[in-house]
């Protein structure tokens, strides 16, 4: 199993920066993709949105809503994402949660595991 590990979320005020990291664990896995996507208040699992997400050879794609004020990276030695998030919205209220791709080294089949989710609140 791959474990996912999320921080850095909390209450911030509009115009405001925060920086949520998620840092993956497990034996026997390749990560490949990782991702962050958020469920916002009042929306159920499958309603998630794309927020950013990153290849393990840097590619990047960010929803169009948060273009120019996110910006996703990762430390593939560490197996870590980082999502640094500017100028927040109280439209960016939500749950985030990392997401990853991994690939067993055993099976070879790649599956899609998630984190716990972190709250990110913005509100004045």
């Amino acid at each position: 199993q791959v474990q996912l590990v999320e921080s850095g979320g909390g209450l911030v005020q509009p115009g405001g920066s925060l920086r949520l990291s998620c840092a993956a664990s497990g034996n026997g896995f390749r990560i490949n993709a990782m991702g962050w996507y958020r469920q916002a208040p009042g929306k159920q699992r499958e309603q998630r949105e794309l927020v950013a997400v990153i290849t393990n050879n840097g590619n990047t794609n960010y929803a169009n809503s948060v273009k120019g004020r996110f910006t996703i990276s990762r430390d593939n030695a560490k197996n870590t994402v980082y999502l640094q998030m500017n100028s927040l919205k109280p439209e960016d209220t939500a749950v985030y949660y990392c997401s990853a791709r991994a690939l067993s080294s055993v099976t070879f089949y790649e599956n899609t595991y998630w984190g716990q989710g972190t709250q990110v609140t913005v509100s004045s």
